[in-house]
């Protein structure tokens, strides 16, 4: 909305023992556990006796799936849903998911959260071939995959592994056919995906938060290239496509991911935490105060302070109710909208110095007015903390960084961006510090690119955003 990074989706499934009037309701419940992660549109699709029903729109699952919408939708055993950020096609309806095709062998369903790097050219092959598309939406490219793999395989998960050969880049799967449900995680791992049950229930989810809210047990994460493939009740488990190149997102860890959430054995609080506890180490300052940019800071900030024993304390309150539409157009607006966002607390700022953490800076107009707000309010000096290294080069794994002109630090030094947002001293996380806290996950081996170039998969060259709307064919 301001100068924050956002995420493309989340995605939740539930494998049912028996059929459930309330499933769709439990599914709902998952996703809003999972709302940080796209707040664009929802949508939910449920198997009845074979038959997949879905319902989908823009809006919040709050929004959306209102006690009305919930009572028309069938019972069934087996659902999947997906909040959505586009950061591949443009936000409306038909971008929505889930995908539902209905194809010669049967019917599907799919959630994906993720980007295809490899999407441009498949989906030129595909038009080559005769496919029609609805939305600009990299699912409906796997969707169209999947379908044509059937037709020649014997299986749906047949099918989906050899879609897998072909897909390059981010994709954890949930796909749901008359009689399976499939989660399926990419090689590389870029994107979360865990499982856990609900009583004799199959839960899948981004996070595990969205298993904690529901009462359901966390069972383990889904690993890199695995397929997980429940049917009769009973799970099966391939490790289709081992990769030693992994590359999990470390962002997820840094900002998309809830506090609450545990993903590949780091939970996400405490990593956080121990970013702020490298920071206090790498530049010591004399502060009166340790504060945060809310909420994105906030343990980080915790974790400066227990490291450098300056006391915890609140600068700003921030309002509840400033949604996602409200997103301007003009310079004028946007710094109404963050003081309304954003009020600081004069009386615990006036006289202070202060040390404010955040979690990245990214073009840093935001940044820049809220020092200055501070500043306004009688903040004696301000120094900026940020729990994660310079951005410097795009995202191409479904983070909405597409441009390097965007970042500040593409062609800054630090002492640069100091001077341009205003703080009297600004010190990032050292690469090497975010390494270090990296070697406690499960998982060995991360997609740092945004901050050094380097990706674990090569990378397409010049592909913006919107990369479908300037196809020519």
């Amino acid at each position: 909305m301001f100068d924050e990074i956002k995420e493309e989706c989340g995605v939740f499934g539930i494998y049912s023992k028996e059929t459930k009037e309330e499933l769709v309701g439990q599914v709902c419940l998952g996703l809003s556990a999972l709302q940080h992660r796209g707040e664009e549109s929802c949508g939910v699709a449920i198997n009845e006796d074979g038959i997949i029903h879905f319902y989908k729109d823009v809006g919040l699952v709050s929004e959306v799936f209102t006690k009305e919408v919930q009572s028309t939708m069938p019972q069934g055993k087996m659902a999947i849903g997906h909040v959505r950020y586009s950061t591949t096609g443009v936000s409306k309806k038909e971008n929505a998911q889930p995908m539902v095709v209905r194809h010669k062998k049967g019917n599907l369903a799919i959630v994906h959260n993720g980007n295809i790097t490899n999407a441009v050219e498949l989906k030129r092959e595909l038009e080559e071939q005769g496919a029609i598309f609805t939305t600009t939406s990299d699912t409906e490219i796997i969707c169209h995959i999947i379908v044509r793999e059937r037709l020649k395989t014997p299986s749906i998960e047949d099918a989906v592994k050899n879609t897998m050969k072909i897909l390059k880049g981010a994709y954890s799967l949930l796909v749901i056919s008359p009689q399976k449900m499939i989660a399926v995680r990419d090689p590389q791992g870029f994107k979360p995906l865990c499982m856990g049950h609900f009583g004799e229930d199959i839960i899948f989810a981004s996070e595990s938060c969205a298993l904690d809210i529901m009462g359901a047990t966390f069972e383990r994460d889904i690993e890199p290239g695995e397929v997980v493939v429940v049917t009769n009740n009973e799970v099966v488990s391939e490790k289709f496509l081992p990769n030693e190149n992994k590359g999990m997102c470390v962002f997820e860890y840094i900002y998309f991911a809830r506090p609450d959430s545990t993903i590949d054995g780091m939970n996400v609080h405490i990593f956080r935490e121990e970013a702020g506890r490298y920071l206090a180490k790498q530049l010591p300052v004399d502060a009166d105060i340790v504060a945060a940019v809310p909420d994105s800071g906030n343990d980080a900030a915790l974790g400066y302070s227990k490291q450098s024993k300056i006391p915890y304390d609140i600068v700003f309150v921030k309002s509840k109710y400033v949604g996602r539409t409200f997103i301007q157009n003009t310079q004028n607006k946007r710094k109404k909208l963050v003081n309304l966002k954003l009020n600081p607390l004069h009386h615990t700022v006036k006289g202070k110095k202060i040390v404010l953490v955040d979690d990245s800076i990214v073009r840093g107009t935001t940044i820049t007015r809220i020092i200055k707000s501070l500043k306004e309010a009688g903040a004696k000096e301000v120094h900026i903390r940020v729990a994660s290294p310079p951005f410097v080069d795009v995202c191409y794994f479904g983070t909405d960084v597409d441009k390097k002109e965007n970042l500040i630090a593409h062609n800054k030094t630090v002492e640069q961006i100091r001077q341009e947002i205003g703080a009297d001293s600004l010190e990032y996380l050292s690469l090497d510090s975010l390494r270090e806290i990296t070697k406690r996950c499960n998982i060995k081996g991360f997609c740092d690119g945004c901050f050094t170039g380097k990706y674990p998969i090569e990378v397409p060259k010049n592909i913006d955003k919107d990369k479908f709307e300037k196809i020519q064919l």
